[in-house]
């Protein structure tokens, strides 16, 4: 189905526009490479015994999007929490013992560096990076933490600048970014994005300008490159500042997050804005973790249904969602739309039936808000209702009006609706809340792995489906998708065993008419 959220609206800073390809992988010429799945990704970094920030921070994050990660330990702290009370920086000869024992043995797709602590270390670093020369490299400029400690000794500072140039993309808090283009921290963000200009410009490569330290509700991100790398100097990703004390190791994890998703997909752009709702989870489910009485750790892998603990019940439905996945990727519908070699009369069908599935499902939205416990869990669904309807009349409008379709009912649109309706009928808020899930969870992990797939090809000029394919990345679904597992799961956590049956038993349903709405094309041509 199509998201509720399928065709938002943006400004011109907000949309992405056709990707650069893989020649913005660096600020200087990088060797030819293919992307990979599972991409070997190093941390050059320090150690947090207490597993929120530095390496630890780095190693969850590489593998909360699919990489293979590696460290090598440039300093040891002791940390927690509350804040650092030391730090150790062992001889920087056998750092260089470990990038050689690294570099001789495997191959490295992607390289991650935070805290170095002194001169010797970044000297190191760079003669390594000036052999090696791996194709894509973020420097994380650890310089002062966010407790205020300063993590890089002032005689490094020159050091530092010096490495800059050897990296694809730097990711500065504001305090840094001040301090490498030498002025004051900025408050506002057109202030923050000048210093990112002139951080670019001194430097060649990309840089994530980020709006964390900034007052307001307001939290956006935005790749800076003033040298044509981009699809225009300046892209901004917009956000909503997450309430939360626990933000330790939030500019680790998002640097090595960013290393790891560019290994994968090629594109800066891509990255952010599939690493950015990824952290905006991670900080929404930190408190979850009850780790320290200071500033918390994020939770890494919220969005791993296996991580909920034993007994989720939300994973348990994940569980039973694997085989259709997999039969939905199987299709020749969906090879197709990737491709760009579906023929147009089965996606104008394809259309036309969400169109006419999105109207029937609004209805089962509505109800379901009906049912709700809570006024949250009722302005939620109300709100996916709503938007139900904005995308039916956006789908009239943009696509249908140009194609000549069916406005017919079609069978398996018909069996969808009426297993909604079925359940609606059924007057549990819990079982119709898991009837109405898949629409958001099996669409949004598609639509993710799709449109991934889409931007790993390099956004082909002329694909038919191109604006379509674009819409998958919209992060308010995302956001949407997680609230709406969370309210499911916490449904099932207090149903009763007969009640939990019948979810298991309305989730799977819908999951299977899931798969049978994207193969309806082939079936109806």
């Amino acid at each position: 189905m199509s998201s509720t959220f399928a065709l938002p609206t943006a400004t011109i800073q907000d949309t992405p526009a056709p990707a650069p390809g893989p020649a913005a992988v660096s600020a200087s010429a990088a060797p030819t490479r293919e992307y990979r799945d599972t991409p070997r990704v190093l941390s050059i970094a320090g150690s947090d015994p207490s597993g929120g920030a530095g390496v630890q921070a780095d190693l969850k994050s590489i593998a909360a999007h699919g990489g293979y990660g590696m460290a090598a330990i440039t300093a040891l702290t002791a940390q927690n929490t509350r804040g650092v009370r030391g730090v150790h920086v062992p001889p920087a000869n056998f750092l260089t013992q470990q990038l050689d024992a690294l570099s001789d043995d495997i191959s490295i797709d992607a390289v991650k560096i935070g805290m170095l602590g002194d001169a010797g270390v970044i000297d190191a670093v760079r003669a390594w990076l000036e052999k090696v020369r791996p194709a894509v490299v973020v420097l994380d400029p650890v310089m002062v933490a966010t407790s205020g400690d300063r993590l890089l000794q002032e005689s490094a500072e020159a050091a530092l600048r010096g490495l800059l140039p050897l990296a694809h993309l730097i990711t500065p808090n504001l305090a840094e970014l001040a301090m490498l283009v030498g002025g004051d921290v900025q408050e506002t963000w057109e202030g923050a994005l000048e210093q990112g200009r002139n951080l670019s410009a001194a430097t060649g490569a990309t840089v994530l300008v980020k709006g964390g330290h900034l007052v307001g509700a307001e939290c956006p991100d935005a790749l800076v490159n003033t040298a044509g790398l981009l699809s225009r100097d300046v892209v901004v990703v917009p956000g909503q500042r997450v309430a939360t004390v626990n933000s330790h190791g939030t500019g680790c994890s998002l640097s090595a997050a960013m290393a790891t998703v560019q290994a994968r997909v090629g594109d800066w752009e891509a990255a952010l804005r599939e690493v950015k709702p990824w952290l905006a989870g991670a900080l929404e489910a930190s408190e979850t973790l009850e780790v320290g009485a200071g500033n918390g750790p994020v939770h890494h892998f919220h969005h791993v249904p296996a991580v909920r603990g034993k007994g989720s019940f939300a994973a348990q439905l994940w569980a039973g969602a694997a085989k259709d996945l997999e039969d939905i990727y199987a299709l020749d519908f969906i090879r197709g739309l990737v491709s760009g070699s579906l023929p147009e009369k089965e996606f104008a069908y394809y259309l036309a039936q969400d169109a006419i599935y999105l109207n029937g499902y609004s209805r089962v939205l509505a109800r379901t808000s009906a049912l709700a416990p809570t006024e949250e869990e009722q302005l939620f669904w109300a709100r996916s209702a709503a938007q139900c309807l904005e995308v039916e009349s956006e789908l009239h409008r943009s696509w249908l009006s140009t194609r000549t379709v069916e406005p017919q009912l079609g069978p398996v649109t018909k069996s969808y609706v009426d297993h909604l309706t079925a359940a609606s009928a059924s007057g549990s808020y819990a079982v119709l809340a898991a009837a109405v899930l898949p629409c958001f969870w099996l669409y949004a992990e598609v639509g993710t792995t799709l449109h991934a797939q889409f931007v790993a090809a390099g956004e082909p000029g002329g694909h038919p489906y191109a604006e379509w394919l674009r819409t998958y990345a919209d992060e308010d679904f995302a956001a949407a998708t997680r609230t709406a597992v969370a309210m499911v799961d916490g449904a099932g956590r207090a149903a009763s065993a007969g009640d939990r049956d019948a979810m298991v038993t309305a989730f799977r349903q819908s999951c299977r008419l899931e798969v049978d709405f994207f193969d309806a094309p082939r079936i109806h041509s």
